[in-house]
């Protein structure tokens, strides 16, 4: 039996697919877009809703000259303001909202709100169509262990977005991790970059000429001042991350990648491959595998093989394997200590499994 919820939003969502004149819509074309949206419905409830409520309660007209009939509205009826979104559009708005929150900025968000809480609502509401429920079919999972993001202060972040928006420039106390202290500084913001669980503010110190990255967690206080911000002269967002601005202090070059891998690491690389021109070669007398591959020389890729501890055997870059030798020296001899004893001891129980690659 259809729920009344489910045909009220099939019947808004029929009425917004309904030209006004002199375009028109068949019979036809009007029940594949409603099946397209998923709702649960055959063509003689469809002929029912068009020729029954909906027409008496609306100025629907019928071209009954050709089959299929065609239907429209008056070219003089005004357009509706429907309460309802199409329930696509209630679906992107719901899966959309998490990961826009630390895109939009907050004043854009506020004003999304509304929108996001009726797509909610929308699709809480429909009980039988396939689309609302996929909110509770499908996940994303990173890759590898992932952290809890860096608490960010909202008043700080709407604070930096709006300078960004208006260009305009930041008076900031900063704490610089390297030094560890906090520093005031007058910024001019040039972008945000969200990545992993931290967000930075990409910005010109007042007096300098290159960007650099200000993790947002770890401004203390920030004023938007009325001065406009400077741009950076010839500075472009995509050429800065991918130029190196996350993980060396230059653009970054390219290096060719040789190791001996275990089946395991083999079989994950021949599904998702380091790099378009990688190549996977069988070793002789053994499951193991060579890869190689022209790779960034950056520091996320050498932490990648480092990670990957026992499975993996690096031959080039060699100043990658000697830097590898050396970490796996200098944890053997910290597992070679005795443990200190915390402050305060308290009884953990932590259950170890076995690390599958």
């Amino acid at each position: 039996m259809s729920d009344p919820k489910d045909r009220l939003f099939r019947h808004l969502a029929l009425l917004r697919l309904i030209p006004r004149e002199p375009k028109s819509i068949t019979t036809s074309e009007l029940f594949e877009r409603l099946k397209r949206e998923r709702f649960d419905f055959d063509p003689r409830t469809l002929q029912r809703d068009l020729t029954g409520r909906l027409a008496l309660d609306f100025p629907l007209l019928c071209d009954e000259s050709r089959k299929p009939y065609r239907w429209s509205f008056p070219s003089n009826t005004p357009y509706f303001d429907y309460p309802a979104l199409d329930t696509p559009t209630a679906l992107a708005f719901v899966l959309a909202q998490n990961h826009l929150g630390k895109l939009i900025p907050p004043s854009v968000m506020k004003l999304l709100m509304p929108h996001f809480d009726l797509a909610h609502r929308q699709l809480k509401a429909l009980q039988h169509n396939h689309l609302a429920q996929w909110t509770d079919c499908v996940r994303v999972v990173p890759n590898g262990k992932a952290l809890q993001p860096a608490e960010v202060d909202p008043a700080i972040w709407s604070h930096v977005a709006d300078a960004l928006l208006d260009r305009r420039q930041l008076h900031v106390q900063y704490l610089s991790r390297s030094k560890g202290q906090v520093k005031t500084l007058c910024l001019h913001p040039v972008g945000i970059v969200a990545r992993h669980s931290i967000s930075y503010l990409i910005a010109v110190v007042d007096g300098y000429s290159d960007a650099r990255q200000f993790a947002l967690h770890r401004i203390r206080q920030v004023t938007c001042l009325d001065a406009a911000a400077q741009s950076a002269h010839g500075f472009d967002i995509d050429d800065y991350v991918q130029g190196g601005g996350f993980n060396s202090p230059g653009p970054v070059a390219r290096v060719a990648l040789i190791a001996d891998i275990s089946p395991q690491i083999a079989w994950l690389l021949s599904e998702t491959p380091l790099a378009p021109d990688q190549r996977l070669e069988p070793l002789q007398g053994t499951e193991w595998q060579r890869v190689s591959a022209t790779v960034p020389d950056d520091q996320e890729t050498l932490w990648w093989l480092y990670g990957l501890g026992e499975n993996v055997r690096l031959q080039a870059p060699h100043c990658w394997a000697q830097s590898i030798r050396t970490r796996l020296a200098q944890a053997q001899a910290l597992y070679a200590q005795p443990l200190a004893e915390p402050s305060s001891i308290v009884n953990h129980t932590l259950g170890c499994q076995e690390i599958q690659p």
